[in-house]
Formats: C-alpha cells, structure tokens, sequence
C-alpha cells in the first residue's frame, strides 16, 4: 500500500477542491501537474533575464542563451545523447513528429516507399506519416496487435522490405500503458539498416532513457509529461541523420547567410530552430528534469507500477469492469470500461467520466486520439487512470469507490 506520495507537497494545485471534494488527479498521461521548482524558474525567468537569445550583446540576452544553451545540455545528459548538437527544441512530440516526418521524408522518401508504425500508435505518430506518404505517394505499414494486444514482432520482421525507409513507434501506448520491446524492434530495423523513431511521450518521465545505448536514431517527447511547461518538446536525432536532413521551417536563426538569390543553413541544432525559442521554457524544462532526477527514474517507475497493479486489483473487484492489457507490463496506465452487469452493455465512457468528475475525480475518457486501436478493441472509447509520483493508493480507493457509485447510477 502506497499511502505516502512522492513529494506531494510540491505541488499545490493537488490542494485545490472540485464539487467541493478534494481533486484526485488521475490524468497524468495527458499532462502531469507541475511543482513548485518548475513554477519559480519560469517566475524567475521573466523576471529576472527575459532577452531574446543568441543574437543579442547586452547581459540580459547573454545570460538567457546561457541558460537556454545549458538547457539544452541537460537534456542532452537526461537522455543519453552524444551531444547537445543533437537535441533541437520543438513544440512538443506532435511538432517533433511533424517535422521529422516532413524532413526525412524530403531526403529520403519517393513513390513506392514504406513507413512502419504500430497499431497501438497515437494520432501524432500516425497523421504525420499519412501525410508524407500521401506527398510522396508512398504507404503506410502497421504492425499488427496480438490477442494479447502486444506487438506482433514476427509480423513487424515480415513487414521490412527493400521499400521501408524508416520505423517509428511509441516506447510505451499512451492509450494502454503497454510498454513496447523497442530494443527488439530496434535491432531488428538496423539489421535492415532500418533507422527508428522512438515515441516517448509516455516514457521519458518515467524511465531511464539512454538514446545511444538503445540505438534509436531519433526520439521524441514533451516537457508537460515531464512535470515540465507546456508548448515545450525535444526531438533528439543522431548527428549524422540531422546533417542529412534539410530544415522543416525556415526564418531567423536557422541560417547562416541570406541572399536573394539562395540561402545557406546554420549547424547544428539551429538549422531546425527557427524563430525565437521558448528560452525561458526550456530553462524550465531542466528544472524538471532535475526534479525527475532528484526522485529517480526507477523509484518513479516502480511507484507507478505498484499503483497500476493496485488499481487493477480494485477494478477487477467491480461487477462489470474490463481492464484491457490486463496483467501486462505498463507503465502508469490503467484503461478500462465498465459494462451493465445486467444487459452486458457498454456504459459509454464519457458518463462515467463525467459521474466521476462530479465526485472529484479526474480522469480520461474517449479515443485517446488512438481511433484505429480502438476500432481493433470494437469500442468507441475507455475510461483512463494515469498515475505520477505524487498518486497514493489512497486516491485509488477513492477513485473505485466514486467508480462504484457511478456505475450503479448508470446501470
């Protein structure tokens, strides 16, 4: 029983009330509450050195690329990256998706060519490669679910041809918590000389990341799963693939000299970084990775995995609960229907969620944005419980209690 949370205390918005109850925050998956360390480094930010960066002379702007710049380091370090050079600063995993899609597919994606993704993939790891495929008038692969709704590697081996041009699939389902064997899937695309994109929206928070040690050669996440600011993300590629590929925007400080007549790149990172960054964000951001390094990766994970687990065990103690990937190695997430004992039917998510809410309780509801998994699964959606480090088992036996309550309303 997990009744003391990790460093709840940081952060003061789990003190607010809903309905007059106390908020039980349980949507982790779609963002993660900030502490109190995030919040003060964007107070301080914009009080104390909020300059534009890199092109100015004067101290303010000279102390805010420093910190940008050290930033950048630190998330270098916090994923394993060989170099700082190697980790350009996005929107979020959405835009990290988007743009590597329409760059890799500009250099290296024509009629006929094949993009591999995976049936538990979310919208953004799916509508980018769409795209391309329809621009280049190439084809998306997927790579089917077993009965188990786990990868199907064998059909994912089956799947590589002379035409795939690269793989890209999430470390951990967002929709499922499903924590996919990507070293396996890595190893199997390079002995293809396949390059991988790793989705880790879901992971990065949570568990040890180690982009050289994996071998991915790009990867993609977002600083509000990572107790971070939000409109802030990272897209990491191995320096040789960045050199090849030809920049997604175009405007100031991507260049290097500007002509009528033609224009040339800056390097590496700044030829993907066009505009004015999020300086005082990414400052931010290593905040919370120094936060999220401060409680460990792995107590992180293994909190979450003993929350996961008891939620599992106090659902399946409801008549007319189904936990989908029940038993599985996931990864925070618990997704999950609930059925009229009586009729067998589906009592749709969106009421239990909204039942639940009135009781305090905040979780979500729906697709997931992960519509062609739940066309598989033969739903139009399912109530989600995503856990954090500052979740207790106690906020658990609320949650199934006011779950209980709900579905006896609704049957």
């Amino acid at each position: 029983m997990i009744r003391e949370s990790m460093n709840r205390g940081d952060f003061p918005i789990l003190e607010e009330k809903v309905y007059n109850r106390p908020l039980v925050y349980l949507d982790n998956a779609a963002t993660t509450q900030k502490p109190l360390q995030v919040l003060d480094s964007l107070r301080e930010g914009y009080l104390h050195y909020n300059a534009n960066i890199h092109r100015g002379v004067h101290h303010l702007s000279q102390v805010a690329t420093s910190r940008h710049e050290a930033a950048r380091q630190r998330t270098a370090d916090f994923i394993g990256a060989a170099s700082a050079a190697e980790i350009l600063f996005t929107k979020g995993t959405t835009d990290s998706i988007n743009m590597l899609a329409f760059s890799f597919g500009e250099a290296f994606v024509g009629a006929g060519d094949e993009i591999i993704v995976s049936g538990l993939e979310h919208h953004s790891n799916i509508v980018p490669w769409q795209m391309l495929c329809q621009r280049k008038h190439a084809t998306l692969r997927v790579i089917p679910l077993r009965e188990d709704l786990t990868l199907d590697l064998e059909a994912f081996e089956s799947l590589i041809n002379a035409h795939t041009r690269l793989v890209s699939v999430a470390h951990v389902s967002n929709a499922l918590g499903i924590i996919n064997p990507i070293s396996d899937i890595i190893r199997i695309a390079h002995s293809r000389n396949i390059p991988v994109c790793i989705d880790g929206a879901q992971s990065a928070a949570r568990m040890p990341i180690d982009v050289q040690a994996l071998g991915c050669d790009f990867y993609v996440c977002s600083a509000h799963k990572m107790y971070g600011p939000t409109g802030l993300g990272v897209l990491y590629g191995k320096e040789q693939w960045l050199n090849q590929l030809p920049p997604a925007q175009g405007g100031g400080e991507m260049i290097e000299h500007v002509r009528w007549e033609h224009t040339t790149y800056n390097t590496l990172p700044y030829k993907f970084e066009a505009g004015t960054p999020d300086f005082i964000g990414s400052v931010a951001f290593a905040a919370a990775l120094d936060y999220i390094d401060s409680a460990g990766r792995e107590k992180i994970m293994q909190h979450e995995q003993q929350l996961s687990a008891y939620a599992e065990e106090q659902l399946g103690q409801i008549e007319g609960v189904r936990v989908y990937a029940a038993g599985q190695t996931k990864a925070g997430v618990v997704s999950f229907n609930v059925y009229n004992p009586a009729t067998q039917q589906l009592i749709h998510p969106f009421d239990v969620g909204t039942l639940l809410d009135r009781q305090g309780v905040a979780v979500r509801t729906g697709h997931h944005c992960a519509e062609p998994l739940m066309d598989h699964l033969g739903i139009p959606g399912t109530v989600r419980a995503s856990f954090a480090l500052y979740n207790t088992t106690e906020e658990i036996d609320i949650f199934t209690t006011a779950l209980r309550k709900a579905a006896a309303m609704l049957e």
